[in-house]
């Protein structure tokens, strides 16, 4: 309990002084204001070294005595000085960050840019509430450099960006200065496709002539190869596509005649006794089947259909569509 309330009266008092809570929005440039400095474990070992020296040079009365204190006591001023600099004036604006499936890493983006003339070295990015690998980076003088934060994802919906803290002890390491910088970034994250479902729900219905058997005139899409299938019939350009070590396996064509086969996704048809987040899985890999076997398939959840399509847009809008699903302020 003592733990829990002084990590909370930490947190406020942080959010307090260092202004955590709104988000930065576009770029940002790290202006003296935003740049904290005090001393490190070596710093206060340092000092207490000085405070030695001065001691002694008072009490013995010797010259090089101070002489050796304030010019040491000069190289800290100096080293403070320097690694104050090593942050003030960095540019951070954050870069891409691509949808992902639950369970999979968000990567985001850092972008640090050093309009100044003078190098920057040692920059260390860490979050402060999720726990992420420390990265480091060294951006030149007039130049760029980019750093990816990664994030274990565990549920469907938007992630924000996390709470970036910049901090260095460049040169000599007796001084920690620190920034804070949350961007104004979020990442998508898809339901996580379920792992084996059923086959692709596909219905028969008669065709404009009225007939209900099968022909060879229209082409209806790509399926599994069957054996028996007729080798003329493989779909050679959908195979080379497909890494059979990334689990790729051979398609056929499918042709349809008097009786057409409509691929509608539609999340009302799932068993009731499914929960929510099983039938959201269970979409997704239907479109991600649907859109290996180049299938046009309708998709119905909730208010949101969409027409029978296929391809990148189409995928996109049916995926961002079950990753937003029953969230706050987005269709249920």
């Amino acid at each position: 309990m003592p733990s829990a309330l002084t990590s909370l009266v930490r947190r406020k008092a942080d959010s307090w002084l260092f202004q955590l809570d709104a988000p930065d929005t576009g770029a940002v440039t790290l202006t003296r204001r935003r740049v904290f400095i005090v001393p490190a474990r070596a710093g206060i070992g340092f000092l207490a070294l000085l405070g030695v020296l001065l001691i002694g040079s008072i009490n013995y009365s010797l010259g090089l005595g101070y002489a050796l204190t304030f010019t040491i006591g000069a190289c800290a001023v100096v080293d403070m000085v320097f690694t104050n600099r090593n942050l003030v004036g960095l540019r951070l604006s954050p870069g891409r960050a691509a949808p992902v499936f639950a369970g999979e890493e968000a990567r985001f983006e850092l972008n640090l840019s050093n309009p100044t003339p003078l190098d920057r070295y040692a920059v260390w990015l860490d979050c402060t509430d999720t726990p992420v690998p420390r990265q480091v980076a060294d951006v030149p003088a007039q130049g760029k450099a980019s750093v990816v934060l990664a994030m274990r994802t565990s549920e469907r919906g938007w992630l924000p960006a996390p709470r970036v803290r910049l901090s260095t002890r460049f040169p000599l390491g007796l001084f920690r200065a620190w920034a804070y910088w949350r961007a104004d970034a979020r990442v998508l994250v898809y339901p996580f496709p379920e792992t084996v479902a059923p086959a692709l729900p596909m219905a028969g219905r008669d065709g404009n002539d009225g007939g209900g058997g099968a022909g060879q005139e229209d082409f209806a899409g790509i399926r599994s190869y069957q054996p028996g299938d007729p080798l003329r019939r493989l779909a050679w350009r959908q195979i080379a596509r497909l890494d059979p070590e990334l689990g790729g396996q051979l398609v056929t064509k499918n042709f349809e005649g008097g009786s057409v086969e409509e691929l509608v996704l539609d999340f009302d048809q799932l068993p009731r006794s499914m929960g929510v987040e099983q039938r959201l899985s269970r979409m997704t890999r239907w479109v991600l089947e649907a859109e290996l076997r180049a299938l046009p398939y309708a998709f119905r959840l909730g208010s949101i259909e969409f027409a029978p399509a296929v391809g990148e847009a189409h995928r996109a809008a049916c995926l961002r569509a079950l990753a937003l699903y029953g969230r706050d302020g987005d269709p249920a």
